[in-house]
């Protein structure tokens, strides 16, 4: 059955994008951070494609996550879940040696008990409290932690000491960002002392990567750059101005399109679809496009949208349906049922980027990506 819309990713631009990362973290290990089903562009078609650019570590959320990786990725490649495990999980993962952040007594103690049940190592990553002040151990808990890794060492693996930096993306936080750098640092040097060290440390995702050269450690945890997008507009100037660059080297991966479903001719001094949003002012020609907000077109796209047509732009007009959107292509030549109707990418001189989208539909580029349903099929190019 043919979906009314299709995402399509660009292997060309990923391979791009990665070796960019390569070469300018200079060749620290880098996990791909897949969660948020990849950030819209979608596990079990992103994976095989990061895997054909050598990518072998991918960071997700949740067990469930875990599993769609699991499902497509390579048996040498590694598995980290940063989140959300129960139980059943974790004997899973111990099964098949999917890494683990570890952030309370309980799941420690869980980890312990399973991997003792099942004559297995797990495999953890020990995750510290900064100033997240969401998950990791607090400081006062780091001797008793320290006492169970040494007391239990026949049982885990203790592959990771890490933490997240709480908006290293803006400038603005510039003193929380620091003090999670102090306490981080102080941690670090405790499990030193006591003479227990993880086999790798990691703090940094995409923003901390570019803005903290001094917590790169041994891994980076890069989301949101390898699909060819910055943190956020501080981190892209700071990175043009400290290399004296005019654009981004980054590539976007991601395009999305749909079709005309139909047409239809408007006489003058009518309104177009629900309610009174918006009136004709002279004959118009209207393009029906199978999309709407059930597919992740946002209902704020109403009267203020564009999409591309024939290499034209075409404005929505109307409210934004659950289902479909229609667009006004009276100043458009020749645009016939089946038409490509793109609502994301380049076609001709004109692009709607997934910023400018996501800045008329007031969503952040990440909220953006991630809302873009799970049924809609994703394609590699």
């Amino acid at each position: 059955m043919k979906a009314s819309s299709v995402i399509k990713l660009n292997q060309t631009a990923l391979q791009s994008n990665w070796d960019f990362l390569r070469s300018y973290f200079k060749g620290k290990q880098i996990s791909a951070v897949v969660k948020g089903n990849a950030y819209g562009h979608g596990i079990t078609t992103y994976v095989p494609m990061a895997e054909a650019c050598g990518v072998n570590h991918f960071s997700v959320f949740n067990a469930g996550e875990a599993y769609e990786v699991y499902k497509v990725a390579s048996p040498d490649s590694t598995i980290m879940i940063m989140g959300s495990l129960d139980n059943d999980d974790i004997e899973w993962a111990i099964q098949n040696n999917i890494e683990f952040y570890v952030f309370t007594m309980e799941r420690l103690a869980t980890a312990i008990h399973t991997a003792e049940k099942l004559d297995k190592k797990a495999i953890i990553h020990i995750e510290i409290e900064t100033g997240m002040y969401r998950t990791g151990f607090e400081h006062e808990e780091i001797p008793e932690l320290i006492a169970h890794l040494k007391n239990n060492s026949e049982k885990l693996v203790f592959k990771g000491l890490c933490m997240h930096f709480a908006g290293a993306e803006s400038i603005a936080n510039y003193v929380r960002i620091k003090k999670q750098k102090i306490i981080f640092k102080k941690a670090l040097k405790t499990f030193k002392e006591a003479g227990i060290l993880p086999e790798i440390v990691h703090t940094c995702c995409s923003a901390a990567a570019v803005r903290l050269p001094d917590m790169h450690y041994d891994m980076l945890r890069i989301g949101i750059m390898q699909y060819g997008f910055w943190s956020g507009p501080e981190v892209l100037i700071e990175y043009l101005n400290k290399h004296k660059a005019e654009q981004s080297p980054l590539k976007r991966i991601i395009s999305w399109e749909s079709s005309i479903m139909s047409l239809k001719e408007v006489p003058p001094g009518e309104y177009i679809g629900y309610g009174a949003t918006f009136f004709s002012q002279q004959t118009m020609h209207l393009g029906i496009v199978p999309v709407g907000y059930a597919h992740g077109f946002s209902r704020s796209l109403s009267n203020t949208g564009i999409v591309l047509i024939n290499g034209k732009r075409a404005p929505v007009v109307g409210m934004v349906n659950m289902n479909c959107i229609a667009i006004d292509v009276t100043h458009i030549p020749n645009v016939k049922p089946k038409d490509t109707v793109l609502l994301i990418g380049t076609q001709g001189e004109h692009e709607v980027s997934v910023a400018s989208f996501g800045e008329m539909s007031n969503q952040l580029n990440y909220e953006l990506l991630t809302r873009l349903p799970l049924d809609i099929e994703r394609k590699r190019i």
